[in-house]
């Protein structure tokens, strides 16, 4: 599928389009149902910063067939650098996974889950087939070992399936280096790395009341909740990512750009 009719946005090296939610599905499940393998990124700050900072990380990224923005810090470093941004040019999973499912169900577009602890995965297959009863949904739970005779078992699993869309939610970085590694192992369309979205839609994690999430406030409640975890990725990856941007701002200059 072609992605040109799509604005395309470049912070630190690192590229991803200017869509949204409906753009993102559609795209989705349109590739869904071709002959070849698509694979579909999204930006965060924490994923910005390791593409900074990992060459095949950013190569990852820089050669997925389209990219999303899951970050509202992302769309501020944008505007930042001059690009026309808006709020709903960011998309986080848990509130679109519903829609995803409704318009895999209507195209009959087969998807497979892997991520989560044990349980989680069932709980959303549950919840989705709810909404979608005709929806052709398996899964397996994240934690396995990601080499070895537990991954080659995972992927005879996903193999057998043969999904249109495989959801892949291990956490940055491993879930892009699993599928680097495993892609042409596996008999899939479409490879969808998600992170921690099945954790917050089944409420396994908490994100915070809605005003929050919708405001861009999402982090300060996972870092009040998981502190030991999450402060070095919050309190400083999110101002070494805004340096990094105000460094390129200053050495390039700003012009209006989208």
């Amino acid at each position: 599928m072609d992605t040109k009719s799509f604005d395309e946005i470049t912070l630190l090296k690192t590229r991803f389009q200017k869509i949204k939610v409906c753009q993102l599905i559609e795209y989705v499940v349109k590739a869904a149902q071709l002959e070849k393998k698509t694979v579909v990124g999204n930006v965060n700050v924490k994923g910005m910063n390791l593409a900074y900072e990992i060459p095949w990380y950013r190569d990852f990224l820089n050669n997925s067939d389209l990219v999303f923005c899951d970050g509202f810090g992302v769309l501020v470093g944008a505007k930042l650098l001059g690009y026309s941004v808006e709020s709903g040019n960011r998309m986080t999973c848990p509130d679109y996974i519903e829609d995803l499912a409704l318009a895999c169900e209507q195209q009959d577009v087969s998807l497979f889950l892997v991520a989560g602890k044990p349980g989680v995965v069932d709980t959303t297959i549950t919840k989705l087939t709810a909404i979608a009863p005709k929806l052709r949904i398996r899964g397996h739970h994240g934690y396995f070992e990601k080499a070895g005779t537990e991954n080659d078992l995972v992927i005879q699993k996903i193999n057998e399936f043969k999904p249109g869309i495989l959801y892949v939610g291990f956490g940055m970085p491993l879930q892009e280096r699993w599928i680097l590694d495993n892609i042409e192992r596996i008999d899939a369309r479409v490879f969808l790395p998600l992170g921690a979205c099945l954790d917050f839609y089944t409420d396994t994690v908490y994100r915070g009341p809605r005003w929050m999430t919708d405001h861009g406030l999402e982090w300060l409640t996972r870092l009040v909740i998981e502190p030991q975890r999450l402060w070095e990725r919050y309190m400083v990856g999110n101002p070494l990512f805004f340096y990094r941007l105000f460094k390129q701002r200053i050495t390039k200059g700003v012009k209006t750009k989208l």
